[in-house]
């Protein structure tokens, strides 16, 4: 059965950190510009660049609206595969509604200016539907689709992946609304006539997956799957292969428990038609950000491993797998932890010089870049 592994006492290859930028407002997406410069996001409402001698410009202008309270905000952000032809780049954020306190998330595409300090052609691509009255569980992951079998060709479809906003947990079960979805759109906001659920009747095509809770992970393995990973309530962290059409069980089965103690429903973990997660956690980690490693850059030993940041804990989480790039995935045979005690840990990614990037949040965020060699992080 999946499920847990225990972190490893063992010889972890040696690495070290280094800090390329701080003093940011709680950073959480990250993204990477031509030049080794990075675009990162700040829940607050700022997009920010970062040049690549750590120098931090000021905030770019010309967002939408964006609803900033709780866990909403500007939260991740993509650069396009094509960015250097087209300049495009896609940020998902707490939409609110034209009237009241309801909000919802929505994910926007726009061009970065020549002079790289305003957003042109901004445009709403995806609101996720019913807005209601909440400040938690937006999801905002965004991946960029491949073509398998292409050598990574970008297939021209994007991942979203949407929480259940915690009073809505039921409708993770249903079909007829985004909550606890994962969405599959084209980059002009159509939907793809492939989706699982186009010609179901009654369900929103958009819809790739369900029965999801709060997913602040996703990546695309080096063969085109997507992964993602997703809070628990109280225990049961997930990892999950996130595939077209299956139902992931939140809240009928789950790992963990209400807050405060006491049973979930009928409080199972199994049963028919629900796909059990590859790995949880119990107690939970609070997972954010999530990138496999193929970079040959830190050796044999860390190719093919899968990093996910704890929040609660505050490190990154090594995760090594049996088998990693499969439709059937391998199991997770050990895990191991690096940058222990660097502080919530928001956003990993790999970046184009194959080193590893990590946002750590707070009022004085850091953007930290991970160096072969030197000592060990435990």
């Amino acid at each position: 059965m999946p499920g847990r592994a225990q972190t490893a006492n063992m010889s972890i290859p040696a690495l070290q950190s280094e800090v390329v930028a701080g003093d940011l407002q709680n950073p959480w997406g990250l993204a990477f510009l031509p030049g080794g410069r990075f675009l990162i996001t700040e829940r607050g409402g700022s997009l920010r660049i970062v040049e690549a001698d750590g120098r931090l410009r000021p905030p770019i202008a010309k967002l939408p609206t964006i609803a900033v309270g709780g866990q909403g905000g500007l939260l991740d952000v993509l650069v396009d595969s094509d960015f250097a032809n087209n300049r495009s780049l896609y940020f998902c954020f707490s939409e609110p509604a034209a009237n009241g306190r309801a909000n919802s998330t929505a994910l926007a595409r726009a061009t970065l200016s020549a002079d790289e300090r305003q957003l042109d052609n901004v445009r709403i691509i995806f609101s996720q539907k019913p807005k209601v009255v909440s400040a938690a569980h937006f999801g905002c992951r965004i991946v960029e689709g491949r073509t398998p079998g292409t050598d990574g060709k970008p297939d021209g479809k994007l991942f979203l992946t949407l929480g259940d906003r915690y009073s809505q947990k039921d409708d993770a079960q249903t079909l007829n609304n985004h909550q606890g979805k994962v969405v599959r759109i084209h980059k002009d906001g159509t939907v793809p006539t492939d989706n699982p659920f186009v010609k179901t009747a009654g369900a929103l095509p958009e819809i790739w997956s369900y029965g999801h809770r709060n997913l602040q992970g996703a990546t695309l393995s080096p063969n085109g799957s997507l992964w993602t990973h997703e809070h628990g309530p109280q225990g049961g962290d997930e990892i999950n292969l996130t595939q077209a059409g299956v139902n992931h069980g939140w809240p009928v089965i789950t790992y963990g428990e209400n807050y405060g103690g006491g049973a979930i429903g009928e409080g199972i973990t199994q049963k028919t038609g629900m796909a059990q997660p590859l790995h949880h956690w119990v107690p939970s980690i609070a997972p954010s950000g999530m990138a496999f490693v193929t970079s040959e850059r830190y050796g044999k030993a860390f190719q093919g491993n899968l990093l996910v940041g704890s929040l609660k804990f505050g490190y990154l989480n090594r995760i090594e797998l049996t088998q990693p790039y499969g439709e059937k995935a391998g199991k997770v045979a050990r895990e191991s932890r690096l940058l222990d005690k660097a502080g919530r840990v928001r956003d990993v990614r790999q970046g184009p010089d194959g080193l590893i990037y990590v946002l750590t949040e707070g009022a004085s965020g850091k953007l930290i870049r991970l160096l072969p060699g030197g000592a060990a992080q435990r």
